[in-house]
């Protein structure tokens, strides 16, 4: 494998994506030693050449050397071109470096609500993007509708069988009803309180894939499957108040996502 030599790829600090895949750069050969440094720690030869707000938003790879900067994908394809030559057509084809610009931006510009930090007076964030946020949360929305719908086959002995679209409009009307709470309460919290939301919604729905998993080659009882559907919940539940404190926003919010929840359950079951 060809390593990167006179190149240092900037990454988030705050960003435990970023900061895995930088590492495993460096680990496996692909950037020597010297090769990562946090934004927030530049090196002084990178700091006139790098645009910081720009770097904040997309990881950017600096020639020591010439000064050039690159962003984003494009930074990648650099890195993993250089060690893997073969992908250098693919890594030039136009249409592929657009489409998997738009699928980084997606990740990027969501990243602090997958995988939140505290934030601190003075911090530099991402910049905010509304058009992401909300593909977004209606990605998230319909994956937890899909697998909560396949889930619900495992319960019918105890929750009636819905509409088809039962799941779906249960996790759109949690975002709307969040919403409206959220807007009354904290506006200037919107769209990172629900963001994190549809996160810990997202999260959950993947841990039942493991139960859906096992259904399809054995016959699981009703009550295991409810049994590891509440455990779920508790975790999300969890997970639901360490965010909302890392967000600032107290109780308030954990207890209207809880009263939705239970507020469905019983006009289901009754």
């Amino acid at each position: 494998m060809k390593t990167l030599t006179g190149y240092t790829i900037l990454y988030d600090a705050e960003c435990p994506m970023c900061d895995l895949y930088s590492r495993a750069m460096v680990a496996t050969g692909m950037l020597d030693d010297g090769g990562r440094a946090t934004y927030q720690q530049m090196p002084e030869a990178a700091c006139p050449l790098v645009d910081r707000q720009r770097a904040m938003n997309e990881i950017a790879l600096v020639n020591t050397e010439t000064g050039e900067v690159q962003y984003g994908i494009r930074s990648l394809f650099k890195v993993i071109g250089n060690s893997f030559p073969v992908f250098n057509p693919l890594f030039g084809f136009a249409p592929f470096v657009w489409l998997m610009s738009k699928v980084y931006a997606f990740i990027s510009y969501n990243r602090r609500v997958i995988i939140p930090a505290a934030v601190h007076d003075g911090d530099l964030q991402p910049t905010f993007r509304l058009s992401y946020r909300l593909i977004y949360l209606l990605f998230t929305s319909l994956s937890v509708g899909f697998i909560l719908t396949k889930y619900a086959a495992l319960l019918t002995e105890i929750v009636p069988i819905g509409g088809a679209y039962r799941e779906y409009l249960i996790c759109s009307g949690q975002v709307f009803f969040q919403g409206i709470i959220i807007s009354l309460y904290r506006p200037v919290k919107r769209w990172a309180y629900l963001g994190n939301m549809m996160t810990i919604s997202f999260a959950g729905a993947l841990l039942l894939l493991p139960m859906l998993l096992i259904a399809k080659f054995i016959s699981i009882p009703v009550t295991i499957s409810l049994l590891y559907f509440m455990a779920v919940a508790g975790l999300m539940f969890l997970e639901h108040i360490r965010r909302s404190k890392l967000l600032g926003l107290g109780w308030l919010l954990t207890a209207t996502w809880v009263a939705y929840r239970l507020g469905l359950l019983v006009l289901i079951l009754n």
